[in-house]
């Protein structure tokens, strides 16, 4: 039988393949900050109904929160907002490409993120399913960019590669701070209910201080936003439909694994290319889908 985290992780990466999908159409005439801010925007509204549904349909108490919940939340949030601030720097690169295959390494940021705040220790079998991976995401990346190897190595001293290693780090550290977030509860209930918990604490923070931020930089954001709101509804539903599924899986599961599986997300996003698109693809591409495809096997046998 299949573990719940897997079916969960899947879930998780095709809502969020629908999510940039509907977002990158519906939000192309908001800047990239204002693009950002309506995934927490127009998802915290659904947070709080998913939270109120659980608390009307079941009889489940919520969690207590306590101060270790409170700083691990702080702690994801402000993560996940320096992960938004290092992309904003790494689309205004010289350097975008090579920036953005170190970014990949979040994979591997993850686990040892988690092994040395969580005390997370992975086995061979996930170390071997992490890795191959890695290798396939970076295939794919370098397949979309022109970039040789000879240029990546050359380039490693950059700029963009420590804007694309932050932004890995980053994004690594809030899927870490937030399985803390929610395990430092110790609930006693369904784990679901204290990772809905989580994201409704999560998405207020992230929503207040960004909303804070575009107020300060650019506070015509807010007149877009309202002018596109329907679009972003959109986007909000198929957000909240992925961070329930992320944050409920990160809570089940070690975050490096479920990191791992969840880049079963390019999978899909190549089979939308490959299949209603009819787009091409290189050597390196099926390749590179194939080593994802092995490290989701492993991932899954292993479970």
């Amino acid at each position: 039988m299949v573990e719940p985290w897997i079916v969960i992780t899947i879930l998780g990466a095709f809502f969020q393949n629908l999510r940039s999908a509907l977002q990158k159409r519906s939000t192309s005439n908001l800047s990239i900050l204002g693009a950002s801010y309506t995934r927490f925007l127009f998802a915290f509204p659904f947070a709080i109904l998913y939270l109120l549904v659980i608390d009307i349909a079941t009889n489940y108490t919520l969690p207590s929160a306590n101060q270790k919940f409170f700083i691990y939340c702080f702690a994801g949030g402000v993560a996940q907002i320096l992960f938004t601030v290092f992309l904003i720097s790494l689309f205004g690169s010289r350097n975008f490409a090579v920036g953005t295959v170190y970014s990949k390494t979040e994979i591997v940021q993850v686990a040892l993120l988690a092994y040395l705040i969580l005390g997370e220790p992975l086995s061979s079998p996930a170390l071997l399913a992490i890795s191959l991976t890695l290798l396939g995401v970076l295939l794919l990346t370098l397949s979309d960019q022109t970039i040789t190897l000879k240029r990546f190595l050359r380039e490693a001293n950059g700029r963009s590669t420590l804007v694309g290693l932050s932004s890995g780090a980053t994004l690594g550290a809030s899927v870490v701070f937030y399985r803390g977030a929610a395990l430092s509860l110790e609930y006693a209930g369904p784990i679901f209910v204290a990772a809905a918990f989580t994201l409704l604490v999560a998405l207020a923070f992230q929503t207040f201080v960004m909303g804070v931020w575009i107020f300060l930089k650019e506070s015509g954001t807010f007149g877009h936003i309202r002018n596109y709101w329907v679009g972003s509804l959109s986007v909000g539903v198929a957000g909240i439909l992925a961070s329930i599924c992320w944050f409920t899986a990160f809570t089940l599961h070690n975050a490096a694994e479920v990191r791992a599986l969840g880049q079963i997300e390019l999978v899909f996003t190549f089979l939308f290319s490959l299949l209603l698109f009819k787009e091409k693809t290189s050597v390196r591409e099926f390749c590179g889908i194939v080593l994802i495809m092995l490290g989701v096997l492993v991932l899954v046998l292993g479970a």
